[in-house]
């Protein structure tokens, strides 16, 4: 047997040293607050948001914290989780406890608008990143953007632009609104019906709710009697899913005057609750299906095993967020929020989630969104499989161009 060189055999040993000591260098020069690079997410762990944010989107930030090998810069990453209970008073004060006294460097969610709205204005005072996947108000990086906001799945203008323009395109002119009573829902009933009426239909009238509400019956009266084409659902989650429900029992949906439904932002565990026998034919817009090709499967597949569930849009952003984070963290070789919020906006994003995705100046990950059909129960041939996609339209087509922005961190 060949015997290395005693020259070759000390260069090895002096090479391994070396590199022990730039990786002990690295580890020392890299700056990390309390050497520990600690995350929180606050959502809706048991209300009507829990399917579709809530302990998913937790445990997919958890699955992308594990995945990148639960340290960076040779520290330990933690995860916090809090239930807000869609309060944003709680959600606020949880918020300003974190970065007082919990040592929090970033939270990687705050589910449901309002909430959103109350940490957004902690997060500012402390300059600390916050990241968005559950919510959906424009304003977030609009007119109340900030320099360590990310919003990165979704928005109501991205969710009206693209289902309301494609399906008054195919006819569906006269629009009534069954909007949930708050934020997130007037700010998607009046980007809808913008978009509405830019392509020459009209706006017959609405109907708020309150959240959780559990008798539909009076708003879809309304709805029947405005004889409106179309069906504008503005709420989420389990509003949305008891929405379609009622609106079945009341024969919205069948019949010589029958309107069509159109799910504003719905979500795959939506129709998971609802069932492809009412769900069938359903237009919607997501920024993410399991299905769409071997990537998105193998990620969603790992999930379902935890989960014992398919991701949804928000759990799947979740989950590229939390990395893209982490990976910013590690070439910034800090947890400093100016610096590591400029490797986030400097890197591209190009994972199972989105391709050639970018962070705008005003905060905004811009990325593909897709117009979806909802299958009929013959259509679908597997578990989960719910969505022919109609259409992809791109980022720079289906959110909010940077040069209509209201953030002032935008240069005009």
């Amino acid at each position: 047997m060949h015997q290395p060189s005693p020259i070759r055999s000390a260069c090895r040993a002096l090479c391994a040293g070396l590199a022990l000591l730039a990786t002990a260098a690295g580890a020392q020069d890299a700056r990390i607050s309390d050497d520990v690079v600690r995350l929180g997410i606050l959502t809706d762990l048991n209300g009507p948001f829990a399917d579709i944010t809530g302990p998913g989107s937790a445990a997919a930030i958890q699955m992308a914290i594990d995945d990148f090998g639960g340290q960076v810069l040779g520290r330990k990453i933690e995860l916090i989780v809090a239930d807000h209970q869609n309060k944003a008073d709680i959600a606020s004060s949880k918020a300003r406890e974190w970065f007082d006294t919990g040592r929090v460097d970033a939270i990687m969610d705050v589910a449901v608008s309002a909430p959103a709205l109350a940490v957004l204005e902690i997060a500012k005072q402390k300059q600390k990143v916050i990241i968005f996947n559950g919510p959906g108000l424009d304003r977030l990086t609009g007119d109340l953007c900030m320099p360590s906001t990310v919003h990165y799945v979704y928005d109501t203008y991205a969710l009206a632009n693209v289902t309301a323009s494609a399906i008054t395109e195919r006819g569906g002119k006269d629009w009534f609104f069954v909007t949930a009573d708050y934020a997130f829902g007037h700010s998607l009933q009046e980007q809808a019906g913008a978009v509405v009426a830019a392509h020459g239909g009209k706006v017959l009238g609405a109907a708020r709710h309150p959240i959780g509400a559990t008798d539909f019956a009076s708003f879809l009266i309304s709805a029947q009697n405005s004889k409106a084409q179309v069906v504008g659902l503005a709420n989420a989650g389990g509003d949305t899913v008891n929405t379609i429900k009622a609106a079945r029992e009341f024969g919205l949906t069948q019949g010589k005057n029958k309107q069509t439904l159109a799910g504003l932002l719905m979500y795959i565990n939506d129709v998971h609750a609802i069932g492809l026998r009412t769900a069938a034919g359903l237009m919607l817009t997501e920024a993410f299906y399991w299905d769409m090709n071997d990537e998105t499967r193998a990620w969603s597949r790992r999930y379902f095993e935890k989960m014992k569930k398919m991701p949804n849009m928000s759990q799947a952003g979740a989950y590229s967020s939390t990395m893209h984070y982490l990976k910013a963290v590690q070439a910034a070789r800090t947890d400093d929020t100016a610096k590591v919020m400029a490797q986030m906006k400097a890197t591209p994003i190009n994972d199972f989630f989105a391709r050639n995705g970018r962070i705008r100046e005003d905060g905004r990950m811009v990325h593909d969104m897709y117009l979806f059909e909802v299958k009929t129960q013959a259509e679908s041939r597997y578990p989960w499989d719910y969505y022919k996609r109609i259409a992809t339209v791109p980022g720079d087509k289906a959110f909010l161009p940077l040069s209509q922005s209201k953030c002032p961190l935008v240069k005009k």
